[in-house]
């Protein structure tokens, strides 16, 4: 089912866009499962290893802009990729406000509110699935509006956010949607069909 949200998404006519979605190298709160929003926590030695390889991987392809998170651990996946192009730095990219649940499990949160779930409860003092499905059509909009291949450098709940709303389906639909540290997803439109979206690749570690 596509809701109110989807059928504005699905008016916004593509150029011919690539989207190249990029989650962020291996952090210690990545390793350990709490949810990182703002807390701006650098990438592990491994991390930055992940970042390395990635990056030669997507330095084959070229792109028409590269789009990133201004939090450090996605800048730094960003530069140790060394893409050759500037980045533009986007508060939108920005994952998922945890507001109160910020630095804790999912277990650690479930064990105060067991009927919990992300992507239908949002989170106290931080954002509602509402406000993060508005801020990820609007970057889909923008990006549709670019010809060529677009990279957005970004983080996990945000990316499977974005996957769900490019399929124009409800943002519950990105609980559905396994993301690893230092991966790339593709999100395109069908070969014949070009105003039908597709799922290209995902959660690659290489392409």
């Amino acid at each position: 089912m596509i809701d109110t949200h989807s059928r504005e998404s699905s008016d916004v006519n593509s150029a011919g866009s690539t989207l190249y979605l990029v989650r962020h190298g291996e952090t210690e709160w990545s390793l350990s499962g709490k949810h990182t929003s703002r807390t701006d926590i650098p990438l592990t030695e491994n991390g930055e290893h992940q970042a390395r390889k990635l990056g030669e991987h997507l330095r084959k392809i070229s792109f028409a802009r590269v789009m990133c998170s201004p939090r450090l651990r996605a800048k730094r996946t960003c530069e140790l990729m060394q893409l050759g192009m500037p980045v533009h730095v986007d508060a939108e990219l920005s994952e998922w406000d945890y507001g109160d649940y910020e630095g804790l499990t999912s277990s650690e949160i479930e064990s105060g509110r067991p009927d919990w779930n992300l992507w239908s409860d949002g989170c106290p003092d931080g954002e509602s699935p509402a406000e993060v499905s508005a801020r990820v059509d609007s970057v889909i909009r923008r990006v549709r509006a670019i010809s060529g291949n677009v990279a957005v450098f970004s983080h996990g709940h945000f990316c499977c956010t974005l996957a769900a709303r490019w399929m124009e389906q409800p943002i519950r639909c990105g609980q559905y949607f396994e993301l690893s540290p230092a991966t790339v997803s593709i999100l395109g439109f069908a070969k014949h069909h070009a105003s039908t979206p597709v799922v290209r690749l995902w959660n690659s570690s290489a392409i």
